[in-house]
């Protein structure tokens, strides 16, 4: 690799200041469809590993958890050059997994990319993870082509018949286009997003034996499908490879179909950026200007060892190099770059330079977080938030299994935190309890087994896991007063159900308080609210607004920092079960502030703002949401009745049911607690015949009769007191 990949590193930085020689590309796809298998060929095709290991040495699952499993739990970038009709390309590369609960890996290397390669198994078909990637890639206005696997199983496994195969792979294309036509419409017709043969953007193909072929590269070659279809029968896959290798096919087609960072980054920054576009920062960013400001998103952070922590993500304008003071997104200090490099799976190659258009892998930068904005400009306004599919809806209480372990295991939570933002860290000092929430079983199991124990060598003990839930309110209520401790500041709310069009527009995006507020205003009249009320919008909290319809309040402005403390306070922690509130709307109605400064300190009214929000929330009619997935079973005929049973006996609920030769496919909706344990039973019910997954539905109400039983086990569970909360408990 040595020799190779210094060669390799020569070559990449040649090409880095042509932006218009640069494709940023995601391969994403359901879990075993092939991804990892897919990168292997292109990296062997580009000479960066043997072609005889590629399939084989799975290079970018580098990490032991990874080859233990067989499944990729990391995204992993890697940098190679690849030649179209004698012009060398730079594609950076990032391969991403497949399994749903590490979708968070998906979606932030979504924000660094301008294209995504969606894998689909030519034999099983789009899967929900397939949906799931699609959605992400189409929400990031990332272009996608396609690569359908596994052509061979269709002939040497499902017998079809020549004429059959053309048919076969058309259904695939058609289920794909209808899935971006319904998820993006706009821009399905706008920017051509179908996906079409003929025109050159889907190709078929084989990773594990390393052939494909497009409607250009058939062309070129003479190798169609009855050609493939020969080939196949008679098991000449190695022919068949080095008269039409895969990496030559598809790079060809991500050259030619996916954008430069030049065109994509005209497309995309409308979308992830809510800053004024007219600005010079804004000119900067839509033009890919390498000469300018720097601004660089972090969407990946890695803990090397020997360099500490490396901040990986996109370099949308500027020139990164050594030496440089960056500004770091809601931090007031300025990080030092102390190295730039390109990242070659587990290595890290370093260079003097890297120019707008290029993922970038940076050291020095203490103060970034996933998601975090590094800019030259002081007070930029950041990126968006990355916006993740799925929410943290598992949680669970680890201690050092030595107490001379615990400040290193403090240490380590931050840190995990810091590196994966699914993964929440609640370090309660006062308990010494400490709670990490995460996707699911796996995911939580990766985190503590290799995160904490493998990297770091902290032996833990970790409690079963519990559910997360959300807390919200049924009905309006107020105007309620909640007074300061001195009795000198009243605040006067009312709560209500935030309206469904504005908490679905928050949790998509598509509203936030980074945006000018001319457009905050727009967007939440075009939703419905009233032009006043739209007006005094000012913050939002998860999905939670307060919104001030106070007018001319003395001392209110410098105040408003503690209401939205306190209000903060009230929602990190609902009154019902100490769980995160969701879709509440609270409207400050009126105040009455005393006026010595002295006496409406952050002592006087973050008190008097968290008991008005908590005593509001149990007002108005409290209720508990429950997480819940669906799931997704395919089983043969003969045990669909005992696969149905299993999700109708955890509280599920079937919601469509199809079959495909003799296999049924299910798919239903069950709460997560209801899911533990699930695997074992579906296998033993099943004689092991099911293939199954989840993906994340949402939260919802809990059914009535179990509300209370499972508010009062929680609050037992989290030393509260063992009874319902009521209004008087938070008001005077």
């Amino acid at each position: 690799m040595a020799t190779r990949g210094k060669k390799m590193v020569e070559r990449v930085k040649d090409l880095m200041d042509k932006p218009e020689r640069i494709r940023n590309i995601g391969i994403c796809a359901h879990i075993d469809h092939g991804k990892t298998t897919l990168s292997d060929n292109l990296l062997g095709g580009s000479g960066m590993i043997s072609m005889d290991l590629a399939g084989k040495q799975l290079f970018m699952d580098f990490d032991e958890e990874e080859q233990a499993r067989g499944i990729t739990i990391n995204a992993a970038n890697v940098s190679m050059v690849h030649e179209v009709n004698g012009e060398e390309y730079l594609i950076n590369l990032i391969d991403t997994p497949g399994h749903v609960d590490f979708g968070g890996d998906v979606t932030r290397a979504m924000r660094a990319v301008d294209g995504a390669v969606v894998v689909v198994d030519a034999v099983e078909g789009t899967m929900p993870q397939t949906e799931t990637v699609l959605r992400q890639a189409l929400r990031e206005n990332v272009r996608p082509i396609l690569f359908i696997n596994k052509v061979d199983r269709l002939i040497n496994e499902l017998k079809i018949e020549k004429k059959e195969m053309p048919v076969r792979l058309g259904k695939v294309i058609d289920h794909v286009n209808k899935l971006i036509r319904n998820m993006s419409p706009e821009n399905y017709e706008k920017q051509n997003l179908k996906l079409d043969a003929a025109k050159g953007n889907v190709c078929f193909g084989s990773a594990l034996y390393k052939w494909a072929v497009s409607v250009p590269s058939m062309k070129n070659t003479g190798i169609g499908f009855n050609e493939v279809y020969d080939y196949c029968q008679a098991g000449n896959m190695k022919e068949l490879s080095q008269k039409s290798p895969l990496h030559a096919v598809l790079l060809d087609a991500v050259v030619h179909y996916l954008p430069t960072p030049l065109e994509a980054q005209k497309h995309r920054i409308p979308v992830i950026w809510k800053g004024d576009k007219d600005s010079k920062v804004g000119k900067n960013l839509m033009s890919c200007n390498p000469n300018e400001e720097i601004v660089f998103m972090v969407t990946k952070i890695l803990t090397d060892p020997h360099a500490g922590e490396v901040a990986v993500g996109r370099l949308f304008a500027g020139t990164l190099q050594r030496g440089q003071e960056l500004y770091i997104s809601g931090t007031a200090a300025t990080d030092r770059v102390q190295s730039v490099a390109i990242t070659m799976g587990a290595e890290r190659m370093e260079v003097e330079r890297i120019p707008a258009g290029n993922i970038a892998a940076v050291t020095g930068l203490r103060n970034a977080i996933v998601g975090s904005t590094g800019s030259t400009v002081r007070d930029m306004t950041p990126f968006e938030a990355i916006k993740h599919v799925s929410e943290p809806v598992m949680t669970v209480a680890v201690e050092a299994k030595n107490m001379k372990d615990l400040p290193k295991l403090v240490e380590a939570l931050r840190q995990v935190a810091k590196e994966d933002p699914t993964v929440k860290v609640d370090i309660n000092e006062e308990t010494g309890e400490h709670l990490i929430s995460g996707m699911g079983e796996l995911h939580l199991e990766v985190v503590t087994k290799s995160r904490i124990t493998r990297d770091r060598g902290i032996e833990v003990i970790t409690s079963p896991p519990i559910v997360v839930y959300r807390e919200t309110i049924g009905q309006f209520a107020g105007p309620i007063e909640g007074k300061s401790p001195n009795k000198h500041n009243r605040f006067y709310i009312t709560v209500e159900p935030m309206p469904q069009p504005i908490f679905d527009a928050i949790k998509n995006g598509d509203f936030s308080m980074n945006m000018q507020e001319m457009d905050r205003r727009k967007v939440l009249e075009s939703l419905g609210m009233d032009k006043d009320v739209a007006k005094g919008v000012t913050h939002v909290y998860g999905t939670n607004m307060l919104i001030d319809m106070t007018k001319g309040i003395q001392y209110l402005k410098e105040t408003m920092e503690l209401i939205i403390e306190g209000m903060e306070e009230a929602l990190k922690n609902g009154p019902l079960a100490r769980e995160p509130a969701q879709g509440i709307l609270i409207k400050l109605m009126d105040v009455k502030l005393h006026e010595d400064a002295v006496h409406r300190g952050p002592a006087q009214v973050i008190p008097a703002m968290r008991s008005a929000v908590q005593g509001a929330v149990l007002s108005a009619q409290p209720t508990l949401l429950e997480p819940v997935q669906k799931v997704f079973v395919s089983v043969p005929q003969v045990h669909m009745g005992s696969a149905v049973r299993e999700i109708q006996g955890r509280r599920g609920t079937i919601l469509d049911m199809k079959s495909e030769g003799d296999l049924s496919i299910i798919e239903g909706s069950a709460p997560v607690a209801e899911l533990f344990g699930f695997a074992g039973d579906i296998r033993g019910a099943t004689e092991g015949r099911a293939m199954w997954n989840t993906e994340f539905l949402g939260f919802f109400p809990l059914p009535q009769n179990l509300q209370n039983q499972i508010v009062i086990d929680i609050r037992k569970r989290k030393g509260l007191k063992a009874e319902l909360p009521k209004p008087s408990d938070f008001l005077e």
